[in-house]
């Protein structure tokens, strides 16, 4: 049977049939709850009939929700509205599978189950061996340790997660970069940044050149096109100023200052868990800055094999760089394309379900 996954968001709604059939659609989940099972039916309806649904969620986090719970209910009931009678299965954190009904009587399996879903996508291209799934998105970075072919992890709720360096909050695109860079050059000298979400990464990407310019899309910090000329805009206000005295020369060096700052961050975390996964060590908070020129990657760690996924690879491959790791990297979007790597647990997803059905 064919299956229409969904990886249901607090930005996007991904959608995969986990062949040709792959994509995205923006949606401000916290502002705009009521819109998802619309969003849904208009994506449901570009596919045949005969389809089961699969679902998994990470939007049940978003701040219109009173709890994780109520979240995870409102998602679920907009995509039984959307399916209008096909049969919807719901992935949980621990890998089972349930229907709509018993994925409501225990929400927080289903609450950010999106991780697991992928992990045991991704373990089939290094079964044979210790594995590190990075996973970096517009949002967050996953770090998931493979082992025999199973995801090895830590943490299964987000909090534990974070706890265990296995779920860092930045991303490629959403996240201001305030929250990445306290201080940036400007002209010879060092100014701290203000603490406003003037910009985003997405900026920082932009003009760095590691993110396409699409001048129809405002999905920016200031409603304006994710264009260069208008990230330098954006950029400027970061030191709080404008383009009288700031100008792209500016942007690029505080671009490259904010990259190097979000890889650093994310080599510590990849450091942490690399070394936990090879040498079986305890966890350190990744999110101690005292802590990030100390973090190494063990020898015993270059055996491991890293799988990329997501659309974040230039911050991927920037990290394993700082990390001076020189194994083997396998990345999804070569392997099955940009698209399906970039929406990768939803295509995930409608594979693990299909070969469901097939056994």
């Amino acid at each position: 049977m064919k299956c229409l996954a969904f990886d249901i968001g607090g930005a996007n709604v991904k959608f995969s049939d986990g062949m040709s059939g792959t994509g995205s659609v923006p949606l401000a989940l916290w502002q705009s709850p009521d819109q998802l099972a619309e969003v849904l039916r208009g994506i449901v309806a570009r596919f045949p009939a005969d389809l089961a649904i699969a679902v998994t969620m990470t939007g049940e986090l978003a701040d219109c929700f009173p709890t994780k719970a109520a979240g995870v209910r409102h998602i679920l009931e907009a995509v039984g509205e959307a399916a209008c009678g096909l049969p919807v299965w719901v992935y949980l954190v621990d890998g089972r599978w349930a229907s709509l009904d018993e994925a409501r009587a225990e929400p927080l399996w289903a609450a950010a189950s999106n991780w697991h879903a992928l992990a045991r996508f991704a373990a089939r291209y290094a079964s044979s061996k210790a594995a590190l799934l990075l996973d970096i998105g517009s949002t967050t970075c996953d770090l998931i340790p493979l082992a025999d072919g199973q995801p090895a992890v830590l943490g299964r709720t987000d909090t534990q997660r974070l706890l265990a360096g296995e779920l860092v909050y930045t991303g490629i695109e959403r996240s201001p970069v305030c929250a990445v860079v306290q201080q940036v050059p400007y002209r010879g000298r060092v100014c701290p940044v203000a603490q406003e979400a003037f910009a985003t990464m997405r900026d920082v990407y932009l003009m760095l050149g590691e993110l396409p310019e699409q001048p129809g899309d405002t999905q920016t910090a200031d409603g304006r096109p994710a264009t260069r000329q208008a990230a330098v805009a954006r950029l400027a206000r970061m030191i709080c100023a404008d383009e009288t005295e700031f100008g792209e020369r500016d942007a690029r060096e505080l671009a490259a200052a904010a990259a190097e700052a979000q890889a650093k961050r994310l080599t510590a975390a990849f450091c942490e868990v690399a070394n936990r996964l090879s040498i079986s060590r305890g966890p350190v908070s990744p999110a101690l800055d005292s802590g990030l020129d100390e973090l190494r990657l063990h020898g015993s760690a270059a055996g491991l094999c890293v799988i990329l996924s997501g659309h974040g690879d230039c911050l991927a491959r920037r990290a394993l760089a700082r990390a001076a790791y020189a194994g083997d990297v396998i990345s999804l979007a070569d392997r099955l394309g940009p698209a399906a790597s970039r929406a990768a647990t939803a295509y995930a997803l409608a594979v693990l379900r299909r070969e469901e059905f097939e056994r």
